[in-house]
């Protein structure tokens, strides 16, 4: 074993050392992530609708001398009428793609140190195949990339948001009471399911089964819908 080593040329031991440690780390994330135990750092904040931003003025925050006369800061009670109405929603990656991460190094690694070993053993020069390797892990840190990017967006597609039915069609399912008097149900199409949903009505007249309507407003997780 130690004269195969130092039969090795400086660059083809550096490579090895690159590859094989690097091909061992992702086993071990592929065993880790079948195994349930992956991580996932992304942050997804999709309401913050109970947050009345109204309340801060009444808020007892305390001695806060130090730190300057908040009333400089003008009257925060009206921020809540003069911001836009806005959800926050922080993705971390479900739409974008993202190429230098933790497993895509890895992946990067292992792949063009041995595919540079490959090249100089079939006889390319260094000068062709440190380029091969590179090329070759640049496209496996792509792949990688773009398996998270597919799956995260999977999971984000499973996650039903009420929000998306505003503006759909849809048909009673059971009779909506007029003007808000109580509620029925509609079935409608959303995020690729076909779905029933609690609904209320502000018509005059009763919405009968089998009418076609309109999502118009979310109450929650009741819709609002008008007769079309």
């Amino acid at each position: 074993m130690t004269e195969w080593w130092e039969s090795l040329s400086t660059l083809v031991q550096v490579l090895y050392c690159i590859a094989v440690p690097s091909t061992l780390l992702l086993l071990l994330q592929t065993i880790l992530s079948i195994s349930g135990f992956g991580g996932d750092s992304d942050i997804n904040i999709s309401d913050t609708s109970g947050i009345d931003m109204g309340d801060i003025s009444g808020a007892d925050f305390g001695d806060v001398g130090d730190i300057g006369d908040i009333g400089d800061l003008g009257d925060v009670s009206d921020l809540s009428a003069d911001a836009p109405d806005t959800d926050i929603q922080v993705h971390g990656s479900y739409s974008s793609l993202q190429l230098f991460t933790v497993q895509g190094i890895v992946a990067f690694l292992a792949v063009s140190g041995w595919v540079s070993i490959a090249a100089l053993s079939s006889g390319v020069p260094s000068a062709g195949a440190i380029p091969l390797g590179l090329v070759a892990g640049f496209f496996a840190m792509y792949g990688i990339a773009k398996l998270v990017q597919i799956s995260k967006k999977l999971t984000e597609n499973g996650t039903i948001d009420f929000r998306n039915a505003i503006g759909e069609n849809a048909t009673v399912y059971i009779p909506i009471p007029p003007a808000g008097e109580g509620e029925g149900k509609v079935t409608l199409t959303l995020q690729g399911r076909f779905m029933e949903c609690s609904a209320v009505s502000n018509e005059r007249e009763m919405l009968k089964t089998g009418t076609a309507v309109r999502v118009t407003d979310l109450n929650g997780e009741v819709l609002v819908v008008e007769r079309q």
